[in-house]
């Protein structure tokens, strides 16, 4: 009898409720359900998500049980350890997450209006057209728009698009890196991205490398497999039938793989913005391999159907009017 309870039990918990109409989700759901959702899925359990949201246990449980009301499903799976959102609940943490990022956002430029400020943009850039394209239409801008308070992100292509997804950015210049990005963001092409391959100044190599063939058994600084530019270095051993290098290391920060290419003979494929300092100061030599690895253009990065407004659309200009488009 005792088995059967638990049984029943377990069937009551995956049972899915009848769902709510669209108007009925958006017109009950509160911020802090929104919290609690993001909260649950962070944190695995109710007593950790609780803690974060300053509230008694009881009470997020009883929250979650009104959120899975409101959307007529279950949002988490229980476990004897925690809970973790069901494929529906992804869906739903995901937009919640980005929901709730928006309203920060907001919640900032409204409180620097009221303060007597001109708002807040939040751009990212691929680190190849932050130090110029980028940086340059930052500061006309800021001449424009002098007390705009701007962030501006530098990071890889993945992290850009993952941070204008999650709506923690307003725009994003960079390049797809997944299929998927097709489907969510609207893309708008600005310029191409140039690359080069460097060495310290005084590497056995300098002056001597012409073909790729050369660099095969040299030590690396890469990009993650995910990042367009390892892409096409990868793509252009393979379209000459050479072996991928093997004495390599791995990073994500460009700043690191600058710095390690100045104190080893680690060779790397970087963006000609962010490498001319050093071969002005004569730190760094360029390798003249041929033919030339080149890199499709980068552009502007924005969420579909959700228009630009105010600073953003602004910068969208100034971004248009640098490409000459």
């Amino acid at each position: 009898m005792a088995l059967r309870s638990r049984n029943a039990i377990t069937q009551e918990s995956r049972v899915t409720r009848a769902p709510m109409v669209e108007q009925d989700i958006t017109a009950s759901l509160k911020v802090r359900h929104m919290s609690l959702i993001v909260a649950l899925a962070d944190r695995g359990t109710t007593h950790q998500a609780a803690d974060a949201l300053n509230m008694t246990q009881s009470t997020a449980s009883k929250m979650l049980r009104d959120v899975e009301e409101i959307f007529g499903a279950t949002l988490f799976e229980r476990h004897p350890r925690g809970l973790t959102p069901t494929p529906l609940g992804e869906f739903v943490v995901s937009n919640v997450r980005a929901q709730l990022s928006r309203l920060q956002r907001f919640s900032d430029e409204f409180h620097a209006r009221r303060a007597g400020g001109y708002g807040t943009l939040t751009v990212g850039a691929i680190t190849g057209a932050a130090p110029d394209f980028v940086a340059r239409s930052v500061a006309e801008i800021k001449r424009k728009r002098p007390q705009l308070l701007l962030s501006l992100h530098g990071e890889t292509s993945d992290g850009i698009l993952e941070q204008l997804e999650a709506g923690r950015i307003d725009l994003a210049v960079g390049r797809f890196s997944a299929e998927r990005h097709r489907h969510i963001f609207a893309f708008e092409p600005l310029a191409e991205e140039r690359l080069t391959v460097v060495a310290r100044t005084g590497h056995p190599l300098a002056g001597a490398a012409t073909r790729l063939a050369d660099l095969v058994d040299c030590s690396w600084a890469l990009q993650p497999p995910s990042n367009p530019s390892r892409q096409v270095l990868d793509a252009a051993f393979d379209a000459e039938g050479l072996r991928r290098p093997t004495d390599s290391v791995e990073c994500s920060s460009i700043l690191l793989i600058l710095h390690l290419v100045q104190v080893s003979d680690s060779v790397a494929l970087l963006p000609e913005p962010v490498v001319q300092a050093h071969r002005r100061a004569g730190l760094f030599t360029k390798l003249p391999i041929r033919p030339e690895i080149k890199l499709g253009g980068f552009g502007l990065v924005t969420r579909r159907k959700e228009p630009l407004g105010g600073a953003a659309l602004e910068f969208r200009d100034i971004l248009r009017a640098r490409a000459g488009l």
